[in-house]
């Protein structure tokens, strides 16, 4: 574990814990305040993320750019996830694959923000910057953690 302060170090963590902590405050505002369900992809994209709040927020407060071994398994798995359900929402896979067949659909129009942006999309974005930015941490400090 790095227990040194890297400026640029704590800087990139605390990019990603707050991309992580907003994704999560959206997700949580538009199932709770909005009303919208989420589907039964949209609950493993969260099941994937959420923890992503706390483990960047623990290394963002001690510093500790060793994270990337515990996150980017996290994000990967989510952005998997997320590149699947933003297949079946573009309509890429067939009707036939989705694992829906109960609740909330995953292509309706219920399933946009911020003027039309899905949230399969959206998700799939945060995914891949909290990834690039998770490797960029590995690239940058594997040396320090040896």
């Amino acid at each position: 574990m790095n227990t040194q302060r890297s400026p640029s170090g704590w800087t990139l963590l605390l990019c990603a814990w707050l991309l992580s902590l907003i994704s999560t405050m959206v997700v949580l505002f538009v199932g709770e305040v909005m009303g919208q369900a989420p589907c039964v992809l949209c609950w493993f994209q969260r099941a994937f993320m959420f923890p992503l709040v706390l483990v960047l927020g623990v290394a963002c407060c001690i510093s500790d750019t060793g994270v990337w071994r515990y996150a980017l398994p996290l994000a990967g798995m989510g952005w998997l996830v997320a590149l699947y359900h933003n297949l079946l929402y573009f309509e890429v896979l067939s009707e036939g694959l989705k694992p829906c067949g109960a609740g909330p659909s995953c292509s309706g129009a219920e399933m946009t923000i911020f003027s039309g942006v899905p949230l399969p999309l959206l998700s799939l974005s945060v995914f891949s910057l909290l990834i690039i930015l998770l490797v960029v941490i590995r690239r940058r400090f594997a040396h320090e953690q040896t």
